[in-house]
């Protein structure tokens, strides 16, 4: 059974450089929305393996969007992996106390991604 993955980013090229990556280099099954609030509705339907969520957004931005995710108990215990330009020590820092599972720095290598994914949800 292939593992399940939403990525939730406003941005349409990074959703489908993404997704081809993920299916293709860790065959993950991909599942995308274009803003937190679509995010929100998805992973509740879907209930993913895990979730990529983007840190900068308009309307709602990956921390909200995180924030409601762990406030909902079906999506409560999904895994949350940020992708942030924010990659500075002290923003992760920050970010990994809000007990998301892990942060990737933009820009990433696409040939990593589903390696680096894999092993932050290993931890």
């Amino acid at each position: 059974m292939s593992k399940r993955i939403l990525i939730i980013d406003d941005d349409k090229d990074i959703r489908e450089a993404t997704q081809i990556c993920l299916e293709i280099l860790g065959e993950w099954e991909v599942i995308s929305a274009a803003s937190g609030k679509e995010g929100l509705v998805t992973a509740a339907a879907e209930v993913p393996d895990a979730i990529l969520l983007d840190v900068m957004m308009p309307d709602m931005d990956g921390l909200t969007t995180f924030e409601r995710l762990q406030d909902n108990p079906v999506t409560k215990n999904i895994p949350v992996i940020l992708l942030t330009a924010k990659g500075q020590p002290a923003e992760k820092r920050h970010f990994t106390q809000l007990c998301v599972a892990g942060v990737i720095t933009k820009p990433y290598d696409p040939f990593t991604l589903a390696e680096e994914i894999t092993q932050v949800l290993q931890r």
